[in-house]
């Protein structure tokens, strides 16, 4: 039975993940909210159909019932994180919410199928972020003066990657983070938001040599603590962020060459200077060489991508766990491992759904200050992704970044949620100025209206004077006619 419930779930899951990615694409067809309705709906019903499938199976293959408990709580916790996102922002994008909560219900499976204490962990963080989340676009949408705090964001953002610097714990050779009561935080994460603000509202107004120079200074200072801290995946986050939203706000193709030159010569620099630098692009060039030691990781999720097929070998029937650190850094192997190539595509894609969404509300608010913010925010979360999935496939050295809302990580997560609930808050704002921009089309259109009324009643009126009117020629006439017939008479 349990061999049967197995095989059966596979094409089961993979048939759902690509259902609900289809529908993630499907939104775009309609630009008025109100006509995606649903395709939300559907939505909802195969995201928590997937849910529920993935935790029977896990029933099945422990034999432990009590899993299914904890899938109640989750499916309580992301139920009504979507009805009150939704009762308390009747004007939020809703594809948003959605594939939030389903790359969170991803994480919660994967997560108990490889360790379930750290499953439970994440979960208590997710419940505490989403709990945060909720105020978010409320702070976005009324607090109007953000873009006005430029440097508040430049110095508390450099002071914290100062903090974690000087006191951080080292982990493999990098400063990440610090403990404050036993829980552990990794500013670097929420600096990334801070710094999209910065350059936001540094760049909103004007966009020169000068602004642009100002603004390189502080981005390079958040870049060389964070190289100091020898945390260099974030450290290309905010470089890659900072050369794209300088091109956005210009529109100058020659700040892009500066960047890509620039980056260039400072990976080279970094590659001679850090020995663990050189350790993993030495095992992304050739892990098969270095296999029984700085290579293994990268081999172990070669291996269990290559082994899971387009289905997948099924929860619990492959071996993640020969992978080092497989919650955090490698989860998107253990995910087409088990889960397979499908599905692992289908995440790829909605995570793309996520970026497409963020750049399309970008596009359309008329506010370059919360243009620039919806862009470097999109850019931000989509490069994460790219990062870890890119490390994990061997496409690029590994950078020892996480995957967005599905890895293990407190810090991530609080962070993601943060971001995707700005972006909602940014998307209020967006119908706001399409709402007023219909009203002011209506006023437009009244006047007009009015005018034509004005100038047809003006027509009317000259039509009756006209007929109440004697021509002059004929009034000339009839003068004539009578002094003629006076003429007469008095001959007579």
């Amino acid at each position: 039975m349990e061999l049967y419930v197995s095989e059966f779930s596979k094409y089961v899951i993979a048939l759902l993940i690509t259902l609900y990615t289809y529908e993630c694409f499907a939104v775009f067809r309609y630009e008025e909210e109100d006509r995606r309705g649903g395709i939300y709906t559907r939505q909802n019903i195969l995201m928590f159909a997937f849910h529920f499938s993935s935790f029977l199976v896990i029933c099945f293959e422990t034999g432990d019932i009590t899993y299914l408990f904890f899938y109640a709580f989750q499916q309580i916790v992301l139920y009504a994180a979507i009805m009150l996102f939704r009762m308390l922002y009747p004007k939020t994008n809703r594809l948003v919410i959605n594939n939030m909560c389903m790359l969170l219900s991803i994480g919660f499976v994967i997560l108990t199928r490889l360790d379930f204490n750290k499953a439970v962990k994440q979960f208590v963080i997710v419940t505490g972020s989403l709990a945060v989340a909720l105020m978010i676009p409320f702070f976005v949408h009324k607090f109007k003066f953000l873009k006005k705090l430029k440097w508040i964001y430049a110095i508390v953002g450099i002071a914290a990657l100062s903090v974690v610097m000087i006191l951080g714990q080292t982990t493999y050779g990098s400063k990440l983070s610090f403990k404050i009561a036993g829980v552990t935080f990794q500013p670097s994460e929420f600096v990334k938001i801070l710094f999209v603000f910065f350059v936001a509202s540094a760049l909103y107004q004007a966009s020169g040599f000068f602004e642009v120079f100002t603004t390189a200074v502080v981005a390079a200072a958040h870049v060389v603590v964070l190289v100091i801290s020898k945390d260099l995946g974030s450290a290309l986050i905010f470089f890659i962020v900072y050369v794209l939203m300088v091109f956005v706000a210009t529109r100058n193709f020659l700040y892009v060459l500066a960047g890509a030159v620039g980056g260039s010569g400072a990976a080279y620099v970094a590659f001679k200077v850090f020995r663990h630098v050189q350790v993993r692009v030495q095992a992304w060039k050739d892990p098969w060489s270095v296999i029984d030691s700085a290579g293994y990781q990268i081999t172990q999720s070669l291996f269990a991508i290559s082994s899971g097929g387009w289905f997948g070998l099924g929860l619990y029937k492959g071996t993640p766990e020969s992978i080092p650190f497989v919650e955090a850094d490698f989860i998107f192997s253990a995910i087409a491992e088990e889960l397979g190539i499908i599905f692992a595509i289908c995440l790829i894609l909605i995570c793309v759904s996520c970026f497409i969404m963020c750049m399309n509300i970008a596009v359309r608010l008329n506010d370059k200050f919360y243009q620039l913010t919806a862009f470097g925010l999109g850019v931000t979360y989509i490069f994460q992704v790219f990062l870890t999935i890119g490390g994990g496939t061997k496409f690029i050295p590994l950078t020892g970044v996480t995957l967005p809302l599905i890895s293990y990580g407190g810090s991530s997560v609080l962070t993601t949620l943060i971001m995707f609930s700005i972006v909602e808050g940014l998307y209020i704002i967006k119908q706001d100025e399409g709402e007023q921009e219909k009203k002011s089309q209506m006023k437009k259109q009244k006047r007009k209206k009015k005018k034509r009324v004005v100038a047809v009643e003006d027509e009317d009126e000259e039509d009756d004077l006209e007929e109440y009117l004697i021509p002059q020629e004929e009034l000339a006439g009839r003068i004539n006619c009578k002094a003629g017939n006076q003429f007469e008479d008095d001959e007579e």
